[in-house]
């Protein structure tokens, strides 16, 4: 069964235009195999993923893009070859609107920042 989402999480992607929503909410899907207890926030005004206490994701629609945000200034750096083909940020992996993150990508980056939390 899918997870229900928090009413303030969910008018975020209600929000979003397509496609961008619906890339929002495949990754949202992808992140909650990967964190299956994740808590779903709303943090700097994005859909966010806490475990335990650590912020792990956040997704935003951008007019070009969908930002994937780690929560960390350190963690894309980390991942130079993965991250190769993206427009970024030190923040912020810029995300194709209509080409969600894979998986694998996913939980390494939160793999990462759940490691860099302890």
């Amino acid at each position: 069964m899918e997870k229900q989402l928090p009413v303030a999480v969910r008018a975020h992607y209600q929000s979003a235009p397509s496609p961008h929503k619906e890339t929002m909410l495949e990754m949202r899907k992808r992140i909650l195999e990967i964190v299956p207890d994740a808590q779903e926030v709303v943090s700097y005004g994005m859909p966010a993923f806490k475990v335990d206490e650590t912020i792990v994701a956040g997704l935003l629609a951008n007019k070009k893009h969908v930002g994937y945000y780690p929560f960390s200034g350190s963690i894309l750096k980390l991942f130079p070859v993965e991250l190769a083909g993206f427009s970024k940020t030190i923040s912020a992996i810029h995300v194709p609107v209509d080409k969600p993150l894979t998986k694998t990508l996913l939980k390494k980056l939160i793999k990462a920042k759940l490691t860099q939390a302890k």
